[in-house]
């Protein structure tokens, strides 16, 4: 699909400014950009451990998170894809589900927190006169609908995990009851985890973010369209909702909403649709081609029993969870 998305581009009637765009880059700044993108995925490898175990080896966390990115590449989902294979390693090497399910929640918020808080701070900073002049619709509403989403997320654990389903209910009840309960259970481990404060947790949430922003600023400058860094900011923080839809390798979801939302905060048509599809392509090959080779490696150790640094024993022992 991302190769029908990039023939489009390259054939397509209509589409000549793109492609001269394109066929101009700057090789230099796509290099940028691709080392970027490595960067991001660093920065991920940062946030897995402090959530999921501290006791985890460096090399595990390695291969579970660019797995996790690799999954991400294919069915983006905002990355709950990733974690849900995460998830299968890390229950099939010993981990309980519960603990799971609910650290799955707390990386998953924790991760997605720096958009929502970014999106609140820049569109703030956007009304006061930063970059270019844009309506309140476009400063003031992704700000106070960011705050308000936070506020309701953080409120969660005020509903209580409600009552267990009883001996006979049907797998619905049953599943439903789970979900609440992780959701609820995962909220505040969130808030505890960022309570604690520690830097590989801070440096890889907000570094994720960060380098992936500059990945799309770098390719920007690749094709030689100069756009503000706040409608550049802004505009991949609302369009990236788009990678909200299972669609594999996110083709037509993050592309449109990227394109769209930078187009609607000034950005120029050609450009924007030559910059985000170069983008996309880093964005899409170098997890996927990661993760492959991390799952490789990953799949053929994960029975050995001479690699207990998974937390086999966050499952079984209250003091060691407790620790972990």
């Amino acid at each position: 699909m991302l190769v029908a998305l990039v023939l489009v581009a390259w054939l397509a009637p209509g589409l000549g400014d793109v492609r001269d765009k394109l066929k101009d880059a700057s090789v230099e700044w796509l290099a940028l950009a691709v080392v970027l993108e490595g960067l991001s995925g660093m920065s991920y490898v940062l946030m897995f451990r402090p959530v999921f175990c501290r006791l985890m080896s460096f090399r595990s966390a390695m291969e579970i998170s660019w797995s996790e990115l690799g999954m991400g590449s294919l069915v983006p989902a905002s990355g709950i894809g990733g974690l849900a294979l995460g998830a299968w390693v890390l229950t099939r090497d010993g981990m309980s589900p519960k603990r799971v399910a609910e650290r799955s929640v707390a990386f998953f918020l924790i991760k997605s927190s720096v958009n929502f808080v970014a999106v609140a701070i820049l569109g703030v900073v956007m009304f006061l006169g930063v970059g270019p002049h844009e309506s309140v619709l476009l400063t003031l509403l992704p700000a106070a609908m960011s705050v308000t989403l936070i506020a309701a997320i953080l409120s969660v654990p005020r509903l209580g995990p409600g009552t267990e389903p009883p001996p006979d209910a049907g797998k619905v009840p049953r599943l439903l009851s789970s979900v609440r309960r992780a959701l609820i259970s995962g909220v505040a481990a969130a808030v505890e985890i960022v309570r604690r404060g520690e830097p590989t947790l801070i440096l890889g949430a907000i570094g994720y973010w960060a380098f992936d922003n500059a990945v799309l600023w770098a390719t920007f400058k690749a094709i030689d369209v100069h756009v503000p860094l706040t409608v550049v900011l802004m505009g991949y923080l609302i369009g990236q909702l788009g990678g909200l839809l299972p669609i594999p390798g996110g083709v037509g979801g993050i592309d449109g909403g990227l394109i769209g939302t930078l187009i609607v905060y000034g950005a120029p048509a050609a450009g924007t649709a030559a910059a985000v599809l170069a983008y996309r392509v880093i964005l899409f090959w170098l997890p996927l081609l990661g993760g492959a080779v991390a799952f490789w490696s990953l799949r053929r150790a994960i029975d050995q029993p001479g690699r207990p640094d998974l937390c086999r024993e966050a499952s079984t022992d209250v003091g060691a969870t407790a620790a972990i």
